[in-house]
């Protein structure tokens, strides 16, 4: 392993030594071994890949007064204490700026193979059996229902309504989760996330079927 790689890791778990359990240091360590499996069928470049994904959380703005600015500059820092080249650290930035699922409802103003790698492996944390898991935590640690059948999912049109929903958690899955399949950018992450899928569409059934009382 990179030298550097293996300085990041030890930042990135010293950093997120108690963060929410969905976006902790496991979460890291999935979307980077993700990353590199994809990245084995694209041939990104693989400095680039490693530090976005175990970088790309490192300040998540839902934990920051939704400060979107903070991440990238604490990367960037980062990567320039222990020397990285300047023209990575720039890549890596703006990878971690512009590949969020929130942004997805602004114009991208960039992309690369890399972002789409790591964009991919994101959102493939997001969904399936530990999908699932990730929003529940994240609904428990909002203090939010599991469901309320009197209120219909949204279709989020602007980041703002999507970034201040206080829905319950299975409206999650109708206005982010199982919209994730489609938004793959990757050949590997298309196939990976169909399984996914499929997965979580049985997930509801049941849940639909037992709220019933069957």
């Amino acid at each position: 392993m990179h030298s550097s790689i293996q300085k990041t890791i030890d930042f990135v778990k010293k950093t997120l030594a108690n963060a929410e359990a969905g976006h902790d240091w496991f979460h890291i360590e999935r979307v980077y071994k993700t990353a590199q499996n994809i990245n084995k069928k694209e041939n990104g470049d693989e400095l680039v890949v490693a530090f976005a994904a175990l970088l790309h959380d490192i300040a998540d703005p839902k934990f920051n007064d939704g400060d979107e600015t903070l991440g990238p500059k604490m990367a960037a820092a980062f990567l320039k204490s222990i020397h990285v080249d300047q023209a990575v650290i720039d890549h890596v930035k703006l990878i971690i700026e512009n590949m969020s699922f929130k942004n997805s409802f602004d114009q991208k103003a960039f992309t690369s193979k890399e972002m789409q790698i790591v964009q991919d492996a994101d959102r493939l944390d997001a969904i399936g059996a530990i999908g699932i898991a990730r929003a529940f935590t994240y609904g428990g640690f909002k203090n939010r229902v599991l469901y309320d059948p009197a209120i219909k999912p949204e279709q989020h049109l602007s980041k703002e309504t999507y970034k201040n929903t206080t829905a319950p958690t299975i409206n999650h899955f109708y206005e982010k989760l199982l919209l994730l399949k489609d938004l793959m950018n990757t050949a590997a992450g298309k196939t990976i996330a169909e399984e996914r899928h499929q997965f979580m569409l049985l997930y509801l059934a049941h849940f639909y079927s037992e709220w019933e009382g069957n």
